[in-house]
């Protein structure tokens, strides 16, 4: 999340969050589509702070991020969505194609370790999957769809102010329109012109009013400079919330060696980046598990972390050299430094996290990470369990611990394993009350699948406690699905791996209900 407002009373966040607004009950999983109103809650719980909301202290043991069982993005594929009803929106000269070049030189120098989203690629999920710098930039889109009716406050100069239920039903619309893709690769970055405000809510007495609101608006509602976010029905899609701040100075701090489009990198989108790499649905996968500062993700714990300058250019500072172009944006945290670095390499030997489960009596789980290792030992085994708002996560410097989960059912847990420098890797898996081993997230049929002929899924319909809202299937083979129980052709022979997302509402790390698991199974195509 991304967030910066000067004076604000900071509360334990998903990444960084300010006063306390109040987060919606988990949505019914009922098939009538609910209203705009109802769709999301309160709000997000990744969003960006304004300048001198920070707060202090991180994690008991490491001050280090913590694995809650949910999916990282292996790569991520960036999109600029200009919303404006009057055809591209008006913004300075130099914004757009300011961006543009940022989004562009971050792809060129993909896979290497020179700037901060190299810091990224040390985080991974239950599935293998790492949290690579592996960035493609998708470009430019115009969305010329004109605004709905404003639900929030919108006084001069504010012309407009959306909601996020107004953004997602709007985003959902122009991408499939568009027939772009929605999978945990591809990620939409809206970029509202100066004057678009948006709040969280269209609820006026919320706490804070309308859940908080951008730092466009008038000082007593400004709440956040940006946010990552995943919409809450099928597909489920990946998008952050940039509204134009590239001149507020409660979002950057006015040191943009290339212009304005720099005061908008530095306002919150590289923060947000980041965090969306690494937790994608926010608050399921890597964030600060325990203590003070519970839900803070990657980027919110180095909130006006900028590092040593590099040099000047343009009269101004920078600290990140990307294809030869000079930025100045903050720090990310790395587990592996227990700090806020610029870049990383990550080291080559790393820990390997694995648990085995077994039953108790009643609802007794009983877990053990014996099997795990790490170069020099391991220090420390963070579990997750996810079975509470607001769960924290429970610290161990033995390998085996018992759990008893407050209701019958299925669970995602997470589990991170720290070597004695800091050093993590993250496993997990769905487990269920009164059984032995991991659940599968979900089944299929014929187990012999033939080319041609339909395979037919079904997911669990319950995670965490909570009924599960939306459904992300990556079928293997570069096409996706949605619903509890999709049927999928395969075109061709050959080994498959499934993956699918579970929502079930806003994550368990903080302060939520359910959680977003992730889980993999693989199937064979033949033609005999």
């Amino acid at each position: 999340m991304h967030i910066r407002l000067s004076g604000i009373v900071l509360v334990a966040s998903a990444a960084i969050a300010v006063a306390g607004p109040q987060l919606a009950a988990p949505m019914s999983s009922a098939a009538t589509a609910p209203s705009p109103a109802s769709r999301a809650p309160a709000h997000p719980v990744a969003y960006v702070p304004l300048r001198g909301a920070r707060g202090t202290g991180f994690d008991r043991v490491f001050t280090n991020m913590d694995y809650n069982g949910g999916p990282v993005m292996p790569s991520n594929t960036d999109y600029m969505v200009l919303w404006g009803p009057a055809g591209p929106p008006a913004y300075p000269a130099g914004y757009v194609s300011g961006l543009k070049t940022f989004f562009g030189d971050l792809a060129h120098d993909s896979g290497g370790h020179q700037n901060a989203d190299s810091v990224s690629a040390q985080y991974n999920d239950l599935t293998g999957a790492f949290a690579r710098y592996k960035t493609t930039f998708g470009g430019v889109l115009v969305d010329t769809h004109p605004y709905p009716p404003t639900e929030c406050p919108a006084v001069a100069p504010v012309s407009a102010c959306l909601t996020d239920p107004q953004i997602q039903t709007e985003l959902e619309r122009f991408v499939a329109s568009r027939g772009l893709k929605t999978d945990l690769s591809h990620e939409y970055f809206l970029l509202t012109p100066p004057h678009v405000e948006s709040c969280f809510s269209n609820q006026a007495t919320a706490n804070p009013p309308f859940g908080g609101c951008s730092a466009g608006e008038p000082a007593n509602l400004a709440f956040f400079c940006a946010y990552h976010q995943n919409t809450t029905l099928s597909p489920l899609l990946l998008y952050a919330n940039d509204p134009f701040d590239a001149t507020n100075p409660s979002c950057q701090d006015g040191n943009r060696p290339n212009g304005i489009a720099d005061g908008e990198i530095n306002g919150g989108l590289s923060h947000e980046q980041n965090e969306s790499v690494t937790d994608p649905i926010p608050n399921d996968a890597w964030t600060n598990g325990a203590g003070k500062n519970q839900g803070q993700e990657v980027g919110d714990q180095c909130v006006g972390h900028m590092g040593t300058p590099l040099g000047t250019h343009n009269g101004a500072k920078y600290n990140q050299v990307i294809n030869g172009h000079f930025y100045w944006f903050q720090e990310e945290w790395s587990n592996q430094a227990h700090s806020c670095l610029q870049r990383l390499e990550p080291r080559a030997a790393r820990p390997h996290a694995t648990f085995t489960v077994t039953a108790g009596s009643g609802r007794t789980l009983n877990f053990s990470a014996r099997g795990s290792s790490a170069p020099g030992g391991v220090a420390e085994y963070v579990w997750q369990f996810n079975d509470a708002f607001g769960a924290q996560t429970v610290e161990r410097t033995t390998p085996a611990i018992s759990h008893t989960f407050p209701s019958a059912g299925a669970y995602s847990v997470g589990l991170t394993i720290m070597a004695k420098d800091g050093t993590s890797a993250g496993n997990g898996g769905i487990v269920t009350t009164g059984r032995s081993g991991i659940t599968p997230g979900f089944s299929f049929g014929p187990e012999h699948a033939r080319p041609g002929r339909p395979v037919r899924f079904s997911a669990l319909g319950t995670v965490s406690a909570q009924p599960v809202m939306a459904y992300l299937w990556e079928f293997g083979d570069g096409t996706t699905g949605s619903g509890r129980s999709p049927a999928h052709v395969y075109r061709r022979p050959g080994r498959y791996t499934v993956t699918l997302v579970m929502f079930s509402g806003v994550g368990s790390a903080f302060p939520g209900a359910g959680a977003a698991t992730v889980s993999t199974r693989s199937l064979e195509v033949t033609r005999r």
